[in-house]
This record gives structure tokens, sequence and C-alpha cells, in this order.
């Protein structure tokens, strides 16, 4: 809804006021203040003073606030919701994390009592226990749609063993222990890239929390699109998906990386967050290895015992090849995993560059790796 509709926008059936605000223009004056935002998203393709102008400086943010976040949001909010917990200098913030589709919490009886209680402590100067409440509240995700409340007092959670699960080119198994020998495999990049799986573990595994993976590729073009999928399977083999912000088929986690924006800011990057400035491009030299750092939006599983991991690497969106239900053929994206947070515009990604071949390796020196997470339960050291 654009600014200056005005009277000609619908009324608000509970407060009779227009939902574009007070401020009516004409027709000429909204023209002339339209602007093609794609257009103008692929005139600065680099965070340059365009982009700049337009980014919040979080150390600014001091008011109290409330931020949830949605597990399933793939390519949406969550990002954004963490991170502004992270580095906001508030020091009256409050993070919590749901799951299910996009409206459907904030509607919910559990949400609206929960927004009720922040504003009328904040709005109304209501003393109704607000300070108590503890600063981080996650819903933890399990398979079927099942989510267990939990409190939580810092994010990331202090306790988190950060683990390391080194990729096995040879075998394309997630392992405890880097490649011994140099090791390389080629995938096509519109292919179905690499899937590379946790062995089975006999008891469950809860993982919450920020992730990464570390890769050392070499392309045949001087560039290459990386995505990374973190994906569950159950016994049978078959891959379990969860109902996400915008699409019903939704991973645990999805990562996406351009080789070419692989340059780190060492001040704000974590082990756990890589931080990419993307303030200019490094073209890659066909055949030559760089090493490229993922950041994979936070994201919550319980694994059940006998449950697996899989991670893919590819070069090409996330596509569910389950069978659908009829729920889930009422949306437009119903298999891609980010609803239509996609990534298939010729422009920024020409064929001649990006349906190329990328070679992932490992040994002599280099350890490509997935960092997950992992949250000990009662009684594991």
């Amino acid at each position: 809804m654009q600014y200056g509709v005005g009277d000609n926008a619908q009324k608000n059936p509970n407060t009779g006021e227009s939902v574009a605000g007070p401020i009516t223009l004409s027709e000429d004056e909204l023209a002339a203040n339209r602007t093609g935002t794609v257009d103008d998203l692929k005139k600065h393709p680099l965070f340059d003073d365009w982009h700049q102008r337009r980014a919040a400086d979080l150390s600014n943010v001091k008011v109290p606030f409330l931020t949830c976040a949605n597990w399933g949001g793939q390519g949406i909010h969550p990002r954004g919701n963490f991170n502004g917990y992270m580095d906001a200098a508030s020091e009256q913030k409050w993070l919590e994390v749901h799951g299910d589709s996009h409206w459907s919490m904030f509607y919910s009886g559990y949400g609206v009592a929960l927004q009720k209680r922040f504003f009328d402590h904040f709005l109304k100067g209501e003393d109704n226990g607000w300070q108590s409440t503890p600063p981080v509240m996650l819903n933890i995700r399990h398979p079927g749609e099942k989510f267990v409340y939990r409190e939580e007092n810092e994010w990331p959670l202090e306790r988190t063993q950060w683990t390391k699960f080194h990729l096995d080119l040879d075998n394309l198994l997630l392992s405890s222990e880097p490649a011994a020998t140099e090791t390389s495999r080629t995938y096509r990049a519109m292919g179905d890239g690499l899937d590379f799986w946790l062995p089975r573990q006999d008891k469950a595994i809860e993982i919450t929390g920020p992730m990464a993976a570390k890769l050392f590729v070499s392309s045949n073009t001087e560039d290459a699109d990386l995505f990374v999928v973190l994906r569950l399977f159950d016994p049978q083999g078959d891959e379990v998906t969860f109902m996400g912000s915008t699409d019903p088929n939704t991973p645990i986690a999805n990562g996406w990386l351009r080789a070419s924006h692989r340059q780190l800011d060492p001040q704000r990057s974590r082990p756990y967050r890589p931080y990419h400035p993307h303030e200019r491009t490094d073209p890659l030299t066909p055949g030559e290895i760089y090493q490229c750092d993922v950041e994979i939006v936070t994201s919550c599983i319980v694994v059940p015992a006998g449950w697996r991991l899989g991670l893919s690497v590819r070069g090409k969106d996330y596509e569910y090849a389950g069978e659908l239900s009829e729920f889930a053929r009422k949306f437009h994206y119903a298999t891609r995993g980010t609803g239509g947070m996609t990534h298939n515009d010729p422009d920024d990604r020409p064929e001649a560059i990006f349906d190329n071949e990328v070679t992932l390796h490992a040994g002599s020196g280099r350890e490509p790796y997935l960092l997950l997470p992992i949250i000990p339960g009662k009684g594991d050291a």
C-alpha cells in the first residue's frame, strides 16, 4: 500500500480510519513518488551508498522491543529477528521463536496474549509482571509440527556445543574427522548437487541456533552460487519437511552464498555467523580453489533416534521431491522451501556463468565442514 493513498484506500473495520494513513495525494503525486524497486536493486548489486542510506543502524535501537521469529521463515524474516536481537543496543529486549505459517501465530491466543502483555506494560504502564519475562522464549521444534515451549536467558544459548561435521567427499558422509588425504568431487550446478549424510544416532539430538558451512570450491567459470540445505529424513529414508512461513515443505535450514561475494567482515563474523559485507566482487579464476564460508539461517530441530540428517550442496534452489498434500497444492510455491524467495532471475544468474561445474575440495590443509549448534540434554556432558 503506497503512502499517500489515504482516503482512497479501504477503511479499518475497527477504527474506521484509512488503512493507508491520513494523507491523500493526487494521482500525479503518487506516480512521481513511485520507484521500480527490482530495477533499483539490479542497479546496486553491492552494498553501496544507495543501500547504506536504507540500512538500519542497530546501535541506535535503544527502545524496548519484542521480536518474534519463525523457524520456518527461511529466506524471509528470521535473519533480521536474530541479528536484530543480538546487535541492537537496547537493554530491554526479548526474543520469541515459533513455527507454523506466516500469520497464524500472530493471531493465535498464544501470540495475542504475548503481544498484549508487552504493550500493556510499556504503553499503558501496567505492572503485569512483564519485566520478569525471560529474555528468550523458544518453541523447540520436533517432527510432526510438534513444539515444546522452553525459556532461556541468552542467545545463542551459552551451553551450545558447537560441533563440526566434516565433509567426507569420498563416501558422501558427515564425519567427526577431517579428510586424511587430498580429494575432490564435482557436481553440475543445475543438477541435484551432492548429498552428505550423518549416520543415524542412537539417541535424539537437539539442534538450536545459528549454523555455518565452510567449503573449498573451484569452478570452471568465473563464479559459482552455493546453495546449502540441511534436511531431515525418517527411518524409512523419506524426507520430512515443515510448515514454513510461506511454503508447506520447508527443510530445516538453508544457506546461500555467491562465491565472488566470499569476502568476510572480520569484526562482525563469528564461527557460527560468517558475515559478508557485499562491498566488492572477487571473481574466480577457473580451476583455482577458494574458501567460502556460508551462513546458514538459524533454525531448530530435535532429531529423533534412528532418524538422519542430510546436507545438500547444490547450485540452485531446494526442491521438495515428495508427494504434495491437498493442503500444499493450495500454495503458489509449495516445494521450494522458501516460498517465493527464489533465485531464478536470468539477469542475476546468466547460464553462461552459473550453469557450470563446481568442485568441492578436501585434504592438504583444507577442512570443509558443517558447524551445528548441538544443545545437550539433561544428563549429557
